[in-house]
């Protein structure tokens, strides 16, 4: 991954409903929402949702599929962990101590943080 698609990434998200969107599908994981009830969950008309999942899907951070008459998105993980490495890389510098409070909340997925 390069710094253009860490950018692209970053703005995808960098607006209020597509973050929400976005937050929403990796809670729905693995079996993703009808892009009509990520709508109404969120409480956004139809086509400004289609837009704003068409951002997040060209972006990399999304995934679709038809099935039957809905089109189901999901949350990108491997894409996830692809951008959270690319901003860890540097993190330690030689130094993995600097880093474990990182490692271990990203492996505490049973009770996450309050945000």
């Amino acid at each position: 991954m390069d710094e253009k698609d860490a950018i692209a990434r970053f703005s995808a998200v960098a607006q209020e409903t597509r973050l929400a969107a976005f937050r929403l599908l990796v809670r729905h994981e693995p079996d993703g929402l009808p892009a009509g009830e990520i709508a109404r969950l969120l409480d956004v008309p139809h086509n400004t949702m289609s837009a704003h999942l068409a951002v997040l899907t060209r972006a990399g951070l999304a995934v679709s599929h038809r099935q039957s008459r809905s089109i189901i998105y999901r949350a990108n993980l491997a894409c996830i962990e692809q951008t959270i490495r690319f901003l860890v890389r540097d993190c330690c510098n030689g130094r993995p101590e600097v880093c474990q409070p990182l490692l271990k909340s990203l492996t505490d997925c049973v009770s996450p943080p309050d945000d």
